[in-house]
């Protein structure tokens, strides 16, 4: 050893050989560059959550077409199944939630290959709609004698486009217009404002609902009243039930914002859920418009 004494304090200087790594270390050093990750995709661990919401998935199905085929099925096993089937849901998401926040997998390539992933989603959604305005304008454009050649058929009294689906357009396209003044209070680092305009559009969202159902039950048709009843009810029944998904989707989003889970530039399951709503939009005044409008 050589000992240096500088101001009254001793200072250990070790050997040349002392410097020099012990074999463990090294063989700690080596094996932890083996495991790093040479590329920026997510390897996901093993996780339970699809083999169990798949076992939950067949339970709804499987009990639901037994309901509706008339054999005796216990509503309680269907409510049990969408209780699991959500629960189940929520922890996969949660997990996700977990990857993308506090683990840090989410890098720009993961963030890449999702949304491209959310893209053809959409695409598969606009591919649905389109079939459900198939079936209607095959219904329309050439009604049978059977409807009495005319549209809306002989008997069925439209909805008034005038009156609660003009309403309810004009919710919708105010929510629109809130979540990208959201969006856009995000991109510009003002979190006051992204919060105010996500909860406005959560707000105009339930009231759209709320006014979706006030219009069900007002409505002096079924869904068993020919063509026109199944088409109509198809096609905003559908819209509906992705409105509800989509709020379901913006509580998710604002319970996240509320959190500091969003930055400016890396919140991907915001943008997704904007471009969920603003397709949302689109079709409703397609719905508007050859449904309510055209249709009446």
């Amino acid at each position: 050893m050589l000992n240096n004494k500088i101001n009254n304090n001793t200072i250990i200087v070790p050997s040349i050989d002392e410097t020099k790594p012990s074999r463990d270390v090294v063989s700690n050093i080596v094996s932890t560059l083996d495991k790093t990750q040479a590329h920026p995709f997510h390897l996901v661990d093993p996780s339970p959550w699809p083999i169990l919401i798949s076992f939950s998935l067949f339970g709804l199905t499987f009990n639901t077409i037994m309901l509706t085929h008339g054999y005796s099925i216990d509503t309680y096993m269907i409510f049990l199944n969408m209780l699991t089937t959500g629960y189940i849901l929520g922890l996969w998401c949660r997990d996700i939630i977990s990857e993308a926040t506090l683990l840090g997998h989410h890098t720009q390539a993961v963030r890449n290959g999702i949304f491209i992933g959310y893209m053809l989603f959409i695409l598969t959604e606009a591919l649905f709609f389109f079939g459900i305005f198939w079936s209607y304008f095959h219904a329309a454009l050439s009604p049978n004698i059977e409807l009495g050649s005319v549209w809306p058929p002989v008997g069925i009294e439209a909805v008034n486009p005038l009156e609660l689906p003009l309403l309810n357009t004009i919710i919708l396209l105010s929510s629109g217009a809130t979540i990208t003044y959201s969006h856009h209070a995000l991109v510009g680092r003002n979190r006051r404002d992204a919060v105010v305009g996500l909860f406005l559009t959560l707000v105009l969202a339930i009231t759209f609902i709320f006014f979706q159902y006030l219009e069900y039950i007002n409505v002096s048709f079924t869904i068993s009243d020919g063509v026109f009843g199944s088409t109509f009810f198809l096609g905003t029944g559908t819209h509906g039930v992705h409105i509800i998904v989509g709020s379901i989707m913006l509580t998710v989003m604002f319970i996240r914002m509320i959190n500091y889970h969003f930055t400016d530039k890396h919140h991907l399951g915001y943008e997704t859920t904007i471009l969920y709503w603003h397709f949302l939009d689109i079709v409703w005044l397609v719905l508007f418009v050859v449904f309510y409008w055209w249709g009446s």
